[in-house]
């Protein structure tokens, strides 16, 4: 793993950053969170010197980041139109530098079955899945999977449209809440044995966080409304599978061509082997995010974070 630069400041001056978008807000259902997270990015940069300002692509049209003279953008969108490729390839046409992974990675770590494809076909360990629809068989899914097991939609985030089903009966309501939020729906084995997450930032993978949601599963509830979630980092992994988990991560990342930062996610069964849920290209960045506190485990203030996402913003060729 690369050292980063010395914690203590940031390689690029703050004006040689130039003048800042930070995009946030959006048309997504995660708007909620990504006008959270904007909000805790501006700040930082602001007080880091950065000549940053807001910019809502739902209110205001992205020619206007070339009109307003804007030099790069910090995508801190969530969910559709923001960390799907969809944003990232309208600032590729304008030429406008900006964070994080480009338009195939965002396509693909939004896309929780493409994702899956692409690692099985690599030899990653992925959970027991099954695509749904209005006419499967639900005793047969119950079968194949086991229960419980969860039934999500395959391309949103923040556990948007996500339930777990105890019994076959309850698979056809679970199956139309997935798909009031996206025409493909997944079903997947239950995986009981804990569930971690591992950041990506350039080329490092931070240390691992255990998560342990008071609720019946990490929902987002757990994820942004409650404070009894518990987040454990050190993790209690032993080093060994620390640094294999650090390994797989930064490998899945790699293979869906992710830039930049991401976190990515597992779960663990009972007997410790790992197997990966799903990457996300445009991380959370609020109080309840977990790059930011594997950041500061790693001893990089948010501050610092903040100023080293930016600094690895580019254009992809």
């Amino acid at each position: 793993m690369s050292p980063l630069p010395s914690p203590q400041s940031s390689v690029l001056s703050p004006a040689s950053f130039g003048k800042v978008a930070v995009l946030f807000g959006g048309r997504s259902a995660e708007r909620e969170v990504s006008l959270k997270s904007g909000a805790a990015v501006l700040a930082a940069l602001l007080r880091s010197g950065v000549d940053a300002c807001p910019f809502d692509p739902a209110t205001q049209n992205l020619q206007v980041l070339v009109d307003d003279g804007f030099d790069r953008a910090f995508i801190a969108l969530h969910g559709r139109y923001g960390e799907d490729g969809t944003v990232q390839g309208a600032l590729e046409l304008l030429g406008i530098p900006y964070t994080g992974s480009g338009v195939m990675a965002s396509a693909l770590g939004m896309d929780k079955w493409r994702s899956k494809l692409v690692w099985h076909a690599a030899g990653l360990p992925i959970p027991d899945y099954t695509l749904l629809n209005e006419h499967s068989d639900w005793q047969a899914v119950a079968k194949q999977l086991g229960l419980p097991l969860f039934v999500k939609p395959a391309n949103e985030g923040s556990s948007v449209g996500i339930s777990k089903v105890n019994a076959a009966g309850e698979l056809p309501a679970a199956y139309r809440e997935a798909a009031r939020h996206d025409k493909l729906v997944l079903a997947e084995s239950y995986i009981g044995g804990g569930e971690f997450t591992v950041a990506i930032l350039g080329e490092r993978a931070l240390p691992v966080i255990k998560i342990e949601p008071a609720n019946e599963f990490y929902d987002y509830e757990a994820k942004y409304l409650r404070n009894d979630t518990r987040y454990l980092c050190p993790s209690g992994l032993g080093a060994t599978q620390e640094a294999e988990m650090q390994r797989i991560a930064q490998q899945a990342f790699a293979l869906i061509g992710g830039r930049g930062w991401g976190r990515v996610d597992f779960l663990n069964d009972e007997a410790g082997k790992q197997y990966l849920l799903e990457v996300n290209t445009s991380p959370g960045m609020t109080d309840h995010s977990l790059v930011p506190m594997a950041a500061r485990q790693a001893g990089i203030s948010f501050d610092q974070l903040v100023l080293r996402i930016l600094e690895l913003s580019g254009v992809n060729k």
